[in-house]
C-alpha cells in the first residue's frame, strides 16, 4: 500500500479504489503495474539526507548494512530500493497486496537478494516484539486514518509500532502532518519516547503536484522524571502550533485525564473538544466524538451528563464539522455536559449491549464528578431524528466502479412545511452517505421519460439544496461584468461538472432560457441513475459529455487556438470563441484523505485553478461548493484561489455547512451597492418561474453573498 491513496494526482484513477481493502489494492495494482511508481510525498533526492541522519545510530548499534529496517505499506515505491542502494541491505517490506508483493519480488530478487518481502495487514504484522531497529512509513498512517475504520486501525497499528521496535528503535513517519494524525502520534508516542518533526525540501518535479510533507521521528526511550515528561510536552505543543491549526486538534482520553484541556472531571463552561475513543485492550471498538461543557445562563438543566450517538451519515459529519451545530444541539436537550459519539462501519454488525459496554468505562471517565451517577445515555435514530425524517423509502441501489454504492431514495419529513409531500434523494456512499440533491415528486403523474417505469414525475422548477440555490443566487455576479447577457439571441455557456441527479441543469433549462448548459460527467451509470428515476433529459440547449471533467476544460481553456486558426470561419458563424461563461463544479471527493468532503482535491489545485481561469470568457463565473471538517483545509483552498483569482466571493448554505465560492476571471471588483441591486433586478427578470415565494428567496440569497476575507 502506498500514498497513493492520500495525495491524488491526475496520473491517479477516479476509480482507484479503497486502499484499506485488500481486493481493492490487489485490482489496482493489477490494472495500474508496479512499474509506475509515481512518489507524491517526496522524492529520494529530498529523502536521502533525512533519512540517514535519522538512520545513523549511535556506534553501539549495528552498523547500516545490518540495521533492521520494516517498511511497512510498501506498495510500489521504490522507497525501500533506494535505501537498499545507499547500503541498508537488511530491509523487510510488507504489504496485504499480494500482487504488489509479487510483483515487487520479482523486480528486485536480482539487483536486491537481501532485501525480503511479505503479504501483511500492517495492523497485524506477524513478527516477533523487539524485531526491528527501525520503521519507515511512507505514508501508511496516514491512508490508515482516512480510511472507513479510521482511528481504529491507526491505533492498531501504532501499537504494532510499539511492540516491533527494539529499545533506542526509531519510528520514522512521512505524513502530510494532518491535525488529527499528529493529535494520534502525540497521544501514543509521549510516554517513553523522544519525539520531533522535520519539514521535507518541497520541489516538484517529473510533472505531479507534491504536498507539502514532513518527517516525524519517535525514538524509543524511557523517560525518568518529571521534568521530561514536562519537557515533551511543551515540545508537542510547540510543534502542533507551528504544523497543524489547533481549532482542527481532536485530544484522546489519555490527553484529556493530562489536564490538556482542563480537568476534564470538573464542568468548565464553554469547554469544547473534539476527542477519539478506544484502546486495545480496553474496548473493542473505536469511536470520534466531541464533548461540550454549557455555559450557566443556558441553566436550567434537564440533564447532567447526556450521551448522544450518532450513526455516520450527512448530519452527523455536518454536527461533527460545525462546531455551532454542536452548541445548538446542546442547548435543545438542556444538558450542563454532552457527550456526542459518531458510530461508522465498524459498529454496524454489532448490539446496542455490546456498544453499551464497550463504550462504558470512557463515559465514566468523563463523567463530572460533581454529577454523581446522574448520566442519560440516548441513542438516536441516525440522521432521522435531526433532519425530522418521518418515513424513509429505498427506491433504487446500484454498484458503480467508478463512483461505487449509489443510492435513491423517497423521503416524507416530520414538519408543517413539507407536510404530505415526498422528496426524492440521490446518495453516493463514498462521499459518507452525503445528499448530493433532491426535489420534490409532483401528483401530476410520471415525468415522460420515466412514465413506461411507473416512476413518478420529479419536479424540475423547484430546487431544494442549498448550493443549487445558491448558484442561481450567484449568478448576479456573472450579469454584473457581461453586457451582452442583456443581448437578444445571445446564449450564457454554461458548463455543469458533475451531473448527480440532473436537477440542477434541468432547472436551469426550464427557468433560464438563456443558457446553453453542457454537463460533464464521469461515469455512465450517473447518468443512467439520472435518466431513470429523476426524469433528466437532453436536448438542443442541454448535452451530457461522458468525459473526464480535466480534460475537457483543458480543452476549453486552449480552445482560443483553434478560435485563431478559423477566425474567418467562426467570425461568420456568429461565436467568437467557445470559452465558458460559468462554470459550476458539483461533485463530492473520492478521497478523504484530503480533508475535503467536496470538491475533489484535484478540483482545487492550483493547476487547475489556472487552466479554469483560460477556460472562462473575459467575464466568467467559476462556482463550486467547498465542504470540509477542518478550517486549515479550507485556509488552504482559500490561499490557492487567492494565487489565481482576484475577485472572490463566497456564501453559506446548510447552516453553515456547505460554503458557496465564487471566482470572477475579470479582475475589476463589485463596488458600488447600486450595481448589486440592478444585477438582482436582471436576475428577477431571468427567472422564469411560477413560484415566485421561491424566487423571492433566492434574490434574497444573491443579496447575502460576500467578498471572501
Amino acid at each position: 500500500m502506498e500514498e497513493q491513496q492520500t495525495a491524488k494526482t491526475n496520473e491517479l484513477p477516479v476509480a482507484s479504489g479503497d486502499f484499506t481493502d485488500q481486493d481493492s489494492s490487489d485490482d489496482f495494482f493489477t490494472s495500474k503495474g508496479v512499474d509506475d511508481s509515481s512518489e507524491w510525498y517526496a522524492d529520494w533526492p529530498q529523502l536521502q539526507a533525512l533519512l540517514r541522519n535519522h538512520l545513523s545510530f549511535p556506534p553501539s548499534a549495528p552498523p547500516p548494512a545490518e540495521l533492521s529496517i520494516l517498511v511497512p505499506a510498501c506498495g510500489n515505491s521504490r522507497l525501500s530500493e533506494h535505501l537498499y542502494d545507499d547500503g541498508f541491505k537488511n530491509i523487510t517490506n510488507v504489504d496485504f497486496s499480494k500482487v504488489v508483493v509479487s510483483a515487487m519480488l520479482r523486480r528486485n530478487v536480482e539487483e536486491r537478494p537481501l532485501m525480503k518481502w511479505r503479504v501483511m495487514d500492517m495492523t497485524n504484522i506477524q513478527f516477533a516484539n523487539g524485531t526491528f531497529d527501525a520503521i519507515v512509513d511512507k505514508g501508511g498512517l496516514d491512508a490508515l486514518v482516512e480510511s472507513e475504520l479510521g482511528l481504529r486501525s491507526g491505533i492498531l497499528y501504532i501499537s504494532e509500532v510499539k511492540r516491533l521496535l527494539k529499545a533506542g528503535g526509531r519510528y520514522i513517519c512521512l505524513t502530510l502532518a494532518k491535525s488529527h494524525v499528529l493529535g494520534l502520534l502525540f497521544s501514543k508516542f509521549r510516554f517513553g519516547w523522544k519525539t520531533n518533526i522535520y519539514s521535507i525540501a518541497h520541489e516538484a518535479s517529473s510533472g505531479t503536484t507534491k504536498k507539502q510533507a514532513y518527517i516525524l521521528v519517535a525514538e524509543k526511550s524511557i523517560l525518568t522524571v518529571d521534568h521530561e515528561l514536562f519537557e515533551a510536552l511543551e515540545r508537542e505543543n510547540t510543534i502542533r502550533a507551528e504544523y497543524s491549526n489547533g481549532t482542527d486538534t481532536w485530544y484522546s482520553l489519555e490527553d484529556l485525564k493530562l489536564g490538556v484541556k482542563g480537568n476534564i472531571r470538573k464542568l468548565e463552561p464553554g469547554r469544547h473538544v473534539k476527542l477519539f475513543l478506544g484502546e486495545t485492550g480496553v474496548s473493542r471498538f473505536f469511536y470520534t466524538g466531541v464533548l461540550l461543557d454549557a455555559i450557566p445562563e443556558t441553566e436550567p438543566f434537564s440533564d447532567r451528563f447526556r450521551v448522544v450517538f450518532l450513526k455516520k451519515t450527512q448530519s452527523s459529519q455536518k454536527i461533527i464539522a460545525a462546531e455551532s451545530r454542536q452548541w445548538r444541539i446542546l442547548g435543545s436537550l438542556k444538558a450542563a455536559r454532552l457527550l456526542m459519539i459518531v458510530l461508522d462501519s465498524s459498529h454496524s454488525n454489532v448490539t446496542w449491549d455490546d456498544i453499551m459496554r464497550d463504550i462504558y468505562y470512557f463515559v465514566n471517565q468523563l463523567a463530572p464528578v460533581e454529577i454523581g451517577d446522574d448520566i442519560n445515555i440516548v441513542a438516536t435514530s441516525e440522521d432521522d431524528m435531526i433532519d425530522g425524517i418521518k418515513q424513509r423509502i429505498l427506491v433504487h441501489q446500484v454498484l458503480s466502479i467508478l463512483t461505487g454504492p449509489i443510492f435513491v431514495e423517497d423521503v416524507i419529513y416530520d414538519h408543517d412545511l413539507a407536510k404530505d409531500l415526498i422528496f426524492r434523494r440521490l446518495c453516493f456512499e463514498r462521499t459518507e452517505n452525503l445528499v448530493h440533491s433532491g426535489a420534490p415528486l409532483s401528483i401530476e403523474g410520471p415525468n415522460d421519460s420515466s412514465a413506461s417505469s411507473g416512476q413518478p414525475k420529479v419536479e424540475h422548477k423547484i430546487l431544494v439544496t442549498g448550493f443549487h440555490k445558491g448558484v442561481i443566487a450567484g449568478l448576479l455576479l456573472f450579469s454584473l461584468h457581461s453586457e451582452r447577457t442583456t443581448s437578444a439571441g445571445v446564449l450564457v455557456k454554461t458548463v455543469i461538472i458533475g451531473l448527480g441527479s440532473g436537477i440542477l441543469p434541468m432547472f436551469m433549462r426550464n427557468c433560464l432560457p438563456s443558457l446553453q448548459i453542457e454537463v460533464v460527467e464521469l461515469d455512465p451509470v450517473v447518468l443512467n441513475v439520472a435518466s431513470e428515476y429523476f426524469g433528466f433529459t437532453e436536448d438542443e440547449s442541454l448535452k451530457v459529455h461522458i468525459t473526464d471533467a480535466t480534460k475537457f476544460v483543458r480543452e476549453r481553456a486552449n480552445s482560443e487556438e483553434v478560435i485563431v486558426w478559423l477566425h474567418t470561419v467562426i467570425h461568420a458563424e456568429g461565436n467568437d470563441s467557445s470559452k465558458v461563461d460559468v462554470l459550476v463544479i458539483d461533485v463530492g471527493s473520492s478521497d478523504s484523505s484530503s480533508g475535503l468532503i467536496s470538491p475533489e482535491a484535484d478540483f482545487v489545485e492550483e493547476s487547475f485553478l489556472l487552466t479554469v481561469k483560460d477556460s472562462l470568457s473575459d467575464n466568467g463565473l467559476f462556482v463550486f461548493k467547498l465542504i470540509s471538517k477542518y478550517s486549515s483545509v479550507r485556509g488552504s483552498v482559500y490561499s490557492k484561489l487567492r494565487k489565481v483569482f482576484s475577485n472572490l466571493y463566497h456564501f453559506y448554505a446548510d447552516g453553515d455547512f456547505v460554503e458557496i465560492i465564487f471566482a470572477l476571471k475579470k479582475d475589476s471588483p463589485i463596488i458600488a451597492e447600486n450595481e448589486l441591486a440592478e444585477a438582482c433586478e436582471a436576475l428577477a427578470r431571468s427567472l422564469q418561474h411560477n413560484n415566485q415565494d421561491w424566487a423571492t428567496r433566492v434574490l434574497h440569497n444573491s443579496k447575502l453573498i460576500k467578498p471572501l476575507p
